[in-house]
């Protein structure tokens, strides 16, 4: 063979085994951009913490789950529980635990693990240990038992908070990087800033679609929508409302409005002259709701007539009119006088401390709006912006007004925000420090029912003697609202605002 001929089949040979190689490492490329499937979450939720027990972001982030979950028509369903029962109308429940179920670092989750997470629970959160009541409980392979201190009936919809979350106690650095039964586990966490996740293989319901997420966490909603719009973010919740009809158009864009279940109110701190009804009415009189709907969520909510929206088969809502004469009627009888222009009680000019906070940036807004209405008839509003509300309304008494977000029913029932405003160790009756005689009974009578349709009644007698006695003012009622990019598959806007990164969140690859 001549050397001419030779080297054109050594030619070809290198050629062919060229092709092949660029075949191999292209189908190599193309499976390992298949697995690298990721999403950047950004949200308004500060985190200081990845407690479980003390913060609702791990839930959110499926890094953690509860005994029981509520689904998007508020129904309660089983989870880590598969199901449950009491046999002495609420005073002791029994929980059948999952059989299938690992924690992220490989241990089975059983009844004695539950079991010493929700002692963990009660005993790092003051607020849950009031909310449970549990005396005693009793772990035997699979099965829980929770003895009360009283009659519960609702405790399953308790145990849908995200602060009851399942976790492996026995494991160090809860608040860095805690181990729960979730799709997803923390790999990094920066306070306030950004949570690192991966997947968890052996998720029992399902092998995670994504392999990655990052959470970040933005309180500017302009810079939530530039971050989404920059490509920095696949999924934004609660972008600039004002940039909505913008990001419609943007066909690489999706958007989801839902409507909440959270209440936007105005506390009134019972301890100064709040505590006389005609002051609270009269302040009651001078918001403008339809405004506060338009102005500050631009459309993207309900006017609120009472602290459940109206969908719920509970609900009590009355209209609330905007009115300045019917205010200074009530201030006038709660024994207001006006010198030069300038509301007077007892001698001293009228000014009152408002509290806001800015990661729901409505707030403040919805606090000028308060306070230009108050200047109208004389009265001073300083509006002071805060860091931690709760600890501010908890740990001082110097404010009059505070704005407050909460989701008034995230179980489906209303005697989540009936015992957290009105009974004693809710956290909002230890701020505002509203002691309702009648109030209190008609929530009690609740606690101890069982039959739904009187338990209806009394929820709706109890929202009542709230709207007749202004003991809150309910402002709006905000629509959940997101925006994502279209290769995110399988997003759902979810009205309680619990579960966000799931086994069946997905991206296409771009």
């Amino acid at each position: 063979m001549s050397i001419k001929k030779m080297a054109g089949w050594l030619m070809i040979g290198f050629i062919v085994l060229f092709t092949a190689a660029c075949s191999s490492n292209e189908k190599a490329g193309t499976e390992e951009n298949e697995e690298a499937k990721e999403v950047t979450f950004l949200s308004n939720f500060p985190s200081d913490t990845m407690d479980p027990h003390l913060n609702y972001t791990p839930v959110r982030a499926g890094m953690a789950e509860t005994l029981v979950k509520i689904n998007e028509e508020l129904k309660l369903e089983p989870w880590l529980a598969e199901k449950w029962e009491s046999g002495d109308e609420g005073k002791t429940w029994t929980f059948t635990i999952r059989d299938d179920v690992t924690f992220q670092n490989g241990k089975k989750l059983d009844a004695l693990a539950v079991k010493k997470s929700l002692e963990r629970n009660i005993e790092v959160s003051e607020a849950m240990k009031s909310a449970l009541k549990i005396e005693e409980a009793k772990a035997d392979g699979q099965t829980l038992t929770l003895s009360l201190e009283e009659a519960l009936p609702e405790l399953p919809s308790e145990l849908v908070h995200p602060n009851t979350a399942i976790i492996d106690v026995d494991e160090e650095k809860v608040d860095q990087k805690p181990v729960g039964t979730g799709p997803f586990k923390v790999t990094s966490f920066k306070a306030d800033s950004k949570v690192g996740l991966e997947r968890y293989e052996e998720y029992w319901d399902g092998k995670p679609k994504l392999e990655k997420a990052t959470l970040t966490f933005n309180e500017d909603a302009n810079a939530r929508t530039l971050a989404l719009q920059s490509g920095d973010a696949d999924v934004v919740y609660r972008p600039a409302f004002e940039s909505m009809d913008q990001l419609k158009q943007d066909h690489s864009i999706r958007t989801d409005v839902v409507p909440g279940i959270r209440a936007q109110m105005l506390l009134y701190n019972f301890d100064g002259i709040f505590g006389d009804k005609h002051i609270r009415k009269a302040f009651d009189d001078m918001i403008d709701r339809e405004e506060v709907v338009n102005s500050t969520l631009a459309g993207y909510g309900q006017p609120a007539g009472g602290p459940f929206v109206s969908e719920l088969p509970f609900a009590s809502n009355e209209s609330k009119e905007f009115d300045l004469k019917e205010a200074k009627k009530h201030l006038t009888h709660a024994g207001v006088e006006w010198k030069d222009g300038k509301a007077m009680k007892d001698g001293k000019e009228l000014s009152l401390k408002v509290l806001t906070y800015s990661y729901r940036p409505e707030l403040p807004l919805m606090a000028q709006i308060l306070q230009s209405n108050a200047n109208e008839l004389g009265i001073e509003i300083n509006i002071q912006q805060v860091e931690n509300i709760d600890e501010e309304m908890a740990s001082k008494n110097d404010w009059d007004i505070s704005t407050y977000s909460l989701l008034t029913a995230p179980r489906g029932d209303a005697s989540y925000f009936l015992n957290t405003a009105y009974m004693p160790g809710g956290y909002l009756y230890n701020a505002a420090r509203i002691d309702h005689k009648e109030l209190k009974k008609k929530i009690q009578s609740l606690n101890m029912t069982v039959d739904q349709e009187t338990r209806k009644k009394l929820a709706m007698e109890a929202s009542d003697i709230i709207n007749e006695e202004f003991l809150h003012s309910f402002i709006v009622h905000p629509s959940n609202v997101v925006a994502y990019k279209d290769h995110v598959k399988n997003w759902v806007t979810s009205k309680s605002e619990f579960y966000m990164l799931t086994n069946e969140l997905d991206v296409e690859n771009r």
